[in-house]
């Protein structure tokens, strides 16, 4: 998963200090998910845990509202102004998306904001694997959306000049 990451801003990063930051976004959310999916059993008792999965879900949650607040409308601005079939791409994609934002919140309404217990932190590191599921198909959905939405418009301006 953070190849991917890597991969994506070797790709896209300097095109658009929006999506820099944003693919900077993911790369924490990412961090944050390996630590804690990297937990043992043994260590699951740790005090510390409820910190650490209150921290990813914060960087979750940013990361998710910055996509869809800030970033797909810039693609779909961008899409609009080129009606080139984007508009039409990204219908078909964002319901996709979409599916992922509801299991990441589903996620985090499970914290709920207090302490876990034994029984929630079980319930958690059951949810994380899910989880680290939706966000890899999201990353490449998003991927996908700025390659097809962004750096094919980018190119053709850079062409016309």
């Amino acid at each position: 998963m953070l190849e991917n990451c890597h991969n994506a801003r070797e790709r896209w990063g300097g095109v658009s200090d929006l999506i820099d930051r944003w693919l900077k976004d993911r790369q924490q959310l990412i961090v944050h998910y390996m630590d804690i999916s990297s937990v043992d059993e043994a260590a699951r008792g740790d005090a510390s845990l409820n910190e650490r999965f209150t921290q990813l879900c914060e960087v979750l949650l940013d990361y998710v509202s910055a996509g869809h607040f800030e970033i797909y409308e810039q693609l779909i601005t961008e899409a609009k102004e080129f009606d080139d079939g984007g508009i039409e791409l990204a219908a078909k994609v964002y319901p996709r998306i979409e599916k992922t934002t509801e299991v990441a919140l589903n996620f985090n309404d499970k914290l709920d904001g207090g302490q876990l217990d034994k029984d929630s932190l079980a319930s958690l590191f059951d949810e994380l694997s899910r989880l680290g599921e939706n966000l890899e198909t999201r990353f490449e959905l998003e991927d996908f959306l700025i390659e097809h939405l962004h750096t094919v418009h980018g190119e053709k301006v850079m062409s016309s000049a």
